[in-house]
């Protein structure tokens, strides 16, 4: 027999597979068309029969993950097309009301904040993917996936529209949760959000969110963090250009919601690919105010998002909130490797970043000096350090400076792909959380450890559960980490201290 649940809006039909009970595709919000494009998400409309949830729904629109055909293999495109997008997916041990009170944790998919979604095969959920639910309910705890739009549909501040629709989004989800996650055997007080890359940096930016105050009780943040929300001068030079890039006059909500969506998204995807490489100053003018901003992401519009969420951490925002934090070891690798750039970069270009970044002229020599191999080596280790491992750091900081407790955690595991030279990318740690090492050949080679997996799967689901997982919180002296290794794993004491002493000058603003 299908397990069948009643959620606030109607009846919904799942399935079985392997003791767990998988609901995919349930619309938390309308699809947001029309009208409601640059709107706030509204409820849903309600239904009479009982809806099939048996099948993956719709994804948010994004372009296709990656044009480079060397990481069409990281990163293969699972887009599922149609408007019902903004749903979500759960995986439970035990569906119905009363069975336990389970804890819950909602996954907020990655990829930059201009792709991702619930059905990718790195960032998301979806029975193909890298990342499932069914591992985590099958270790007792009710685990959903949401979709929320991304890129410009989500995150462009445009005339007469609605700043971070994106986020409000999800909120929404996470309100959607509350109100209807015990019919599914979890309990709404007992909440983790977790996620990867912006994925992260959006459950960090919810942390210094008041109205999404109360909605949440844990954050496990993975390779993402709170710097990345950017003023809103710089979204509107990025809005601007978006308007331009599309062919339009103006960036407002009345010429853009016109558009259709594969001519935004065109526009989106030269910008985006534009701010990998480092924006052009050719093109852009005056660079964004953080050197390492994203032209799409949370914007502080001073209502929703009053500030950078780490300057809201730093004074005492989500401090009822227990934080586990941490990255990889080797993040950039995951992008510089098939790119090629690790090894072709030149030492100008390493000197660049490091002005660039804010560092003294020395950083060059002391990032050489610990990453030899050459100035891409270099250059990579420092991308690596400035989108992901020091914004973490400055996040444990700011929660230590206001007398909260945290956990940090490095994901050290290396990767044989790529001859070898993958390394401790970004995302490696997925498939091992998930326990889909299977489907993430390209990623993890053909033996991975599979002790690791059950080993990082445990720490997050007693982190759900408890707070704690299972090793010493982070303290400004001794600097702890847990380090996530084979063959064996242990505590590190500031990992890294030579580098990451390079960015205790850089100011605080950054």
């Amino acid at each position: 027999m299908q397990p069948v649940v009643d959620t606030v809006t109607g009846r919904v039909r799942g399935a079985f597979d392997g003791g767990v009970a998988v609901f995919r595709g349930i619309p938390y919000a309308a699809p947001p068309v029309g009208d409601l494009r640059f709107r706030p998400p509204r409820h849903p409309a309600p239904w009479d029969d009982v809806r099939d949830a048996t099948v993956p729904g719709p994804t948010p629109p994004a372009p296709p993950p990656s044009p480079d055909p060397a990481l069409r293999p990281l990163l293969p495109d699972r887009r599922v097309p149609g408007d019902d997008y903004l749903n979500l997916d759960v995986w439970t041990p035990d569906p119905g009301p009363g069975a336990g009170g389970l804890p819950v944790m909602v996954w907020i998919p990655g990829d930059g904040f201009h792709r991702g979604s619930g059905a990718g095969a790195g960032p998301g959920f979806g029975p193909t993917s890298v990342t499932d639910g069914a591992a985590l309910a099958r270790e007792g705890v009710v685990a959903v996936a949401i979709h929320h739009r991304v890129g410009a549909e989500g995150f462009a501040l445009i005339d007469g529209g609605t700043p971070n629709v994106g986020l409000l989004d999800q909120i929404h989800a996470l309100e959607w949760v509350r109100d209807n996650i015990e019919r599914f055997g979890g309990d709404p007080r007992k909440v983790t959000v977790f996620g990867h890359s912006s994925g992260a940096m959006s459950a960090v930016t919810l942390m210094a969110v008041p109205r999404a105050r109360g909605l949440f009780r844990r954050v496990i943040a993975q390779s993402g963090a709170g710097h990345h929300a950017i003023r809103s001068g710089d979204a509107r030079r990025v809005a601007a250009h978006l308007a331009r890039r599309a062919g339009v006059r103006a960036a407002s909500a009345a010429v853009l919601s016109r558009l259709p969506a594969a001519r935004l998204l065109d526009a989106q995807a030269s910008i985006a690919d534009e701010f990998t490489g480092g924006p052009d100053p050719a093109v852009w003018g005056e660079r964004l105010s953080h050197p390492a901003a994203l032209p799409f992401a949370p914007v502080v519009d001073g209502e929703l998002v009053t500030r950078r969420p780490v300057d809201g951490l730093r004074a005492g925002d989500g401090a009822e909130v227990d934080l586990l934090i941490g990255t990889t070891s080797e993040e950039f690798r995951r992008y510089a490797v098939p790119a090629g750039t690790h090894r072709s970069g030149a030492e100008k270009d390493l000197a660049d970043a490091v002005a660039r970044l804010g560092l003294e002229a020395k950083a060059a020599a002391v990032y050489t000096a610990e990453h030899p191999g050459g100035p891409g080596e270099a250059h990579t280790a420092l991308l690596g350090d400035a989108y992901f491992r020091i914004p973490a750091y400055r996040v444990l900081e700011a929660r230590s400076r206001v007398g909260v407790r945290a956990y940090g955690y490095e994901f050290a595991w290396r990767s044989p792909g790529f001859g070898g030279e993958l390394g401790a990318c970004h995302g490696v740690e997925l498939p091992f959380l998930f326990d889909t090492l299977p489907r993430a050949g390209e990623l993890v080679g053909d033996a991975p450890p599979e002790r690791l997996s059950g080993e990082i799967r445990s720490a997050w689901v007693r982190f759900a559960r408890t707070g704690d997982p299972g090793w010493a919180p982070w303290n400004p002296v001794s600097r702890p980490v847990w380090r996530f290794a084979d063959p064996e794993s242990s505590l590190v004491e500031d990992p890294g201290a030579e580098t990451r002493r390079l960015w205790d000058a850089v100011p605080a603003t950054r």
